[in-house]
Order: structure tokens, then C-alpha cells, then sequence
């Protein structure tokens, strides 16, 4: 059984990619004692960020750019505060046949997420 998940993500620009999940999404930004890594932590989820300046851009992943589907307990409410904070909105706030109320999107870095709430 799987106890936590903990995600590992390269960015270009840890600053901004920080800023965004503080901002945007509401997770809490930790330092860990290197200057080129940082934890992004909310609930159950965290995220390794390493800044990666020379990586291969996520855009040239393709449909390989999604990392993540967190589930959390309001959706209308994170979609809410991530529309007006101005994030990319990959795909509308839907409630699907697999009794999930979902809607995707992409970080500042390019790497998409989805967002759901069981229904039903």
C-alpha cells in the first residue's frame, strides 16, 4: 500500500515555478538546504522541484506533460481561486461519466495537472 505520493519535477526557473505554486495553487513552499531544490507541499501531495535551466522544455513532452491528478474536497472552489489567479485552464470544470468533477491545468512550467472531486 502506498502511504504518501511525492512528485519529481525539473523547472527552469524555481523562483517563478514557486510563486506559482504558492500563489495559484495554494501549496506551501519549504526550503531544503540547497539552493537549486524546493518542497511544494499541500495535504497528502509534495512536489521535489529541482531547477533545471537546460532541460528539454515540458512543452516537448506532449500529452507526456501530465504529472498528477489531485483529488481534493472542493473542486468549484480550486477551480475558482486558480481561474482568477489566471492559470491555464486545459480543460473546463466537467462532472464526468467516471464520478469525478474535474478540470485541467497547466503550470507556469508547462506540466499539466488534474483536479477532481468524487461526485455521487
Amino acid at each position: 500500500m502506498i502511504s504518501k505520493s511525492h512528485f519529481v519535477l525539473a523547472v527552469p526557473d524555481l523562483q517563478q515555478s514557486a510563486a506559482f505554486y504558492r500563489d495559484v495553487l495554494g501549496f506551501e513552499i519549504h526550503e531544503m538546504g540547497d539552493p537549486s531544490w524546493r518542497f511544494f507541499a499541500s495535504g497528502g501531495c509534495t512536489i521535489m522541484a529541482g531547477e533545471c535551466r537546460d532541460a528539454m522544455p515540458v512543452a516537448d513532452t506532449g500529452y507526456h506533460s501530465y504529472f498528477a491528478y489531485l483529488v481534493v474536497d472542493d473542486v468549484d472552489a480550486f477551480y475558482a481561486r486558480v481561474n482568477a489567479a489566471g492559470a491555464e485552464i486545459t480543460k473546463p470544470l466537467s462532472d464526468e461519466p467516471w464520478q469525478m468533477r474535474e478540470f485541467g491545468l497547466r503550470t507556469i512550467d508547462g506540466h499539466r495537472i488534474m483536479v477532481g472531486q468524487e461526485i455521487g
